[in-house]
């Protein structure tokens, strides 16, 4: 029976109806589906200073935790509300606001290196969109240059800043390895994600073994021998 027909059977009593909508919403969530390469912002997203958002964040996060039954007088959860509020914004969630896309200068290939060139293991932390729970992973990113290359430091910092914000693995994948083509002006880019979600550890099948690998590749990485050979990097110990 397909997965549509399956809903439409569900029987429900009067006492706990759902909309099938709602339940739809919850398998997307739970079956990890996401709607849109670009992550989903409203126009007016921005109409807000960091500041007032802040403040607004502060004061619902803490009527969630008085729902919850907490006390907010206790001196370990008094000032948690803001915490959250500060860390949302500045921190975990930063990535949102294209203010804070980092600076990214090219330099001529002056040594005519026309190989392809890796960077392993950039480590980022992420939070899922369905749950709001942590996405832990390594990104891999090579590119082969056209005649421009890009520091070091930036590669992590681009993986940084599209991690920091609700995140979907594929998405997030995407967002690297498209970002990078329209930075480098080249399409032979490849990126590689092996991420632990949280969302699956943590709760509903509560599995803390599984991760979960995506892959862009665009250009000469399309060729079956340039990815090879680019996975074969992967495989190299470089732990120092």
């Amino acid at each position: 029976m397909k997965q549509n027909e399956t809903l439409l059977n569900i029987q429900l009593n009067d006492n706990n109806k759902l909309e099938l909508s709602d339940i739809l919403i919850d398998e997307m969530g739970d079956n990890h589906v996401s709607t849109s390469v670009d992550t989903p912002l409203r126009a007016d997203a921005f109409a807000l200073s960091d500041a007032e958002k802040i403040h607004a964040i502060e004061k619902h996060f803490r009527s969630i935790m008085e729902i919850m039954g907490l006390d907010l007088n206790d001196d370990s959860l008094k000032g948690t509300p803001k915490r959250v509020a500060k860390m949302y914004i500045n921190e975990i969630f930063s990535g949102l606001n294209p203010a804070n896309k980092p600076d990214i200068a090219l330099f001529e290939n002056k040594y005519k290196y026309n190989e392809m060139l890796v960077e392993k293991n950039i480590s980022f932390y992420s939070n899922c969109e369905h749950h709001f729970v942590p996405i832990i992973g390594k990104a891999h990113v090579a590119y082969i240059s056209n005649g421009q290359v890009i520091g070091l430091s930036k590669l992590n910092r681009l993986v940084e800043y599209f991690a920091k914000r609700p995140q979907v693995q594929e998405r997030l994948t995407m967002q690297i390895g498209k970002e990078l083509q329209k930075i480098l002006g080249t399409e032979s880019v490849a990126v590689v994600i092996d991420a632990k979600h949280l969302c699956v550890a943590s709760r509903g099948v509560e599995d803390d073994t599984s991760s979960t690998v995506t892959a862009f590749y665009g250009g000469q990485f399309k060729d079956d021998n340039i990815k090879d050979e680019f996975l074969r990097y992967l495989e190299l110990n470089t732990q120092f």
